[in-house]
């Protein structure tokens, strides 16, 4: 099996004394496992680290065998954060998520589309915090666990929707989620949509909804945590004043 196209590198480890064994997330051949050849070389070690983009040359006898692969660095790669601790941060906690997330060899264009968009909003720290809510929930969505945020789960009004049930991912109005207030997860306006500007707390609110599903959903079931980088990116984000 092979194929030629971009990818986005989410995880690059040792393997021998000169390879390095990459996971790359591509839009038609979904998560992909790949040993690159003189990948420990200090040539290429910058352009393999977590969120870098490259145009993947990938070649597997079947498709169910590790592939080995030629890369090629596009454009700057996360040099461009270096400068931004709290972003770099970001990105390690979205590829670990994509990574544990996605199943190998499984097509996920919409995933690939939500993931590059993050990883242009990185270089906007008033910005990507919430980009990286809305990328969470469009994984979700396309593993099949999409949350119901168009109406109330109990009365069906489209307005005033505030909660989201934490068993069903359905939206909640304020009043028929009253009496279950404590029990309720928040839902942040921006969440509903493009126009809804961002308060105080939304961002928080809008990563404890997002982690709360990944959790029950994805990396339960798996009977593993959700990724240790995106409980510091949520420390960090809270050190910085940004939730």
């Amino acid at each position: 099996m092979d194929f030629h196209e971009e990818a986005f590198v989410l995880s690059a480890r040792a393997h021998g004394d000169t390879g390095v064994v990459v996971d790359l997330l591509t839009e038609s051949h979904g998560r992909r496992g790949a040993y690159v050849a003189g990948g420990a070389s200090r040539k290429m070690k910058p352009f393999l680290q977590a969120g870098s983009r490259v145009i993947c040359d990938y070649r597997a006898r079947t498709s169910d065998h590790l592939g080995s692969a030629r890369l090629e660095a596009v454009g700057e790669g996360v040099a461009a954060l270096f400068d931004d601790a709290v972003a770099l941060t970001g990105l390690s906690a979205a590829a670990a998520v994509a990574q544990g997330a996605l199943p190998e060899r499984e097509p996920h264009p919409g995933a690939f589309l939500a993931f590059e968009a993050l990883m242009t909003a990185f270089q906007i720290p008033a910005v990507w915090p919430a980009i990286f809510v809305r990328f969470e929930a469009g994984l979700l969505e396309d593993l099949g666990f999409g949350l119901d945020l168009s109406r109330c789960a109990a009365t069906g009004t489209l307005d005033d929707l505030i909660y989201v049930s934490p068993r069903t991912g359905r939206a909640v109005s304020r009043d028929a989620g009253a009496p279950y207030a404590d029990k309720m997860l928040k839902l942040p306006p921006f969440m509903l949509g493009a126009q809804a500007g961002l308060g105080e707390g939304d961002v928080g609110a809008g990563l404890d909804l997002t982690g709360h599903f990944l959790e029950q959903f994805v990396f339960h079931p798996q009977n593993r945590p959700i990724p240790e980088a995106r409980v510091w990116m949520v420390d960090r984000l809270k050190e910085s004043g940004r939730l």
